[in-house]
């Protein structure tokens, strides 16, 4: 049974590999397929989907690539994300609503500028996209021009300096709720899913208050398998999972040079998504 990754990022949001270089690394690591699922964004499936296809008619073993999205969005003033799989990407309808995201993060992002350079930072957002062409800019580009023009010693500093929520120059994005990034998903005929539920460091009653809501509103599975998780976190999220009749996924969560140890597939060592999960996605989608 080959192992799969249903949660990956490319430089189209803040990972480091180009989305060519992550379909070359998953056939590298042998993966049966890798889910792309950059941050409210698209830009990288077309070049992702397009390089496989070709590898696959030059006859190699090419990991089959899932046209994905992973929305930002905040519930109870948390960050909650939702995973989208197999979405109709390239629906009109579907890439407004990402224009209206990226409008909003742009919005931010001068935002955010403007108060770094009352720090006495030399940046602006023209700066960030020159040096992050084609890239949704997100703070994890801030770290890396903050470390590489000398503000900060680590990206750790950067973010307990400059980029945290609590410090004075964060600038909060406006965001959709999880209910309506399902319903985005479910509208570009997508499997929606409940990215790594321990992340939001809630009781398993408010986590279960979660699940139900989203659940009404058309959420389908729930990443049972993260990098992080112990063997009691996968248990418990497999428990909510039969308790709300969803599907089971995970990944990852690759982010190349960005999240250093962190490896597509087995993540920090001990990860392993079997093929079958993928099985159980592709017929909830018949």
């Amino acid at each position: 049974m080959r192992a799969i990754d249903l949660h990956t990022h490319t430089c189209k949001s803040d990972g480091s590999f180009t989305p060519t270089q992550l379909v070359d690394y998953a056939m590298e690591k042998g993966l049966a397929a890798v889910a792309v699922t950059d941050h409210d964004t698209t830009d990288g499936l077309g070049e992702a989907l397009s390089h496989a296809g070709a590898l696959l008619e030059k006859g190699l073993p090419c990991p089959e690539v899932v046209p994905g999205i992973e929305f930002s969005t905040k519930y109870e003033q948390k960050d909650v994300h939702i995973v989208g799989l197999y979405i109709s990407y390239d629906a009109p309808s579907f890439q407004e609503r990402l224009d209206a995201f990226v409008n909003s993060r742009i919005h931010r992002n001068h935002k955010m500028c403007q108060n770094l350079n009352e720090a006495g930072i030399d940046i602006t957002f023209d700066k960030l996209q020159a040096e992050n062409p084609d890239a949704v800019i997100t703070r994890a580009h801030y770290a890396s021009y903050l470390l590489e023009h000398g503000y900060v010693k680590s990206r750790q500093d950067a973010f307990s300096q400059y980029l945290g929520d609590h410090t004075k120059y964060f600038v909060p994005r406006e965001k959709v709720t999880p209910a309506q990034a399902v319903e985005l998903i479910l509208q570009a005929k997508g499997i929606p899913i409940l990215a790594h539920p321990t992340l939001y460091h809630m009781s398993t009653d408010r986590l279960c208050t979660l699940v139900s809501s989203l659940k009404e509103a058309g959420l389908m599975g729930i990443e049972a398998f993260y990098s992080t998780y112990t063997p009691q976190d996968e248990r418990d999220m497999r428990e909510i999972a039969a308790k709300y009749d969803l599907l089971l996924s995970g990944g990852s969560d690759f982010h190349g040079a960005n999240k250093p140890n962190l490896d597509l597939g087995t993540g920090y060592g001990r990860l392993f998504i079997p093929e079958e999960i993928l099985d159980s996605i592709k017929d909830a989608r018949e």
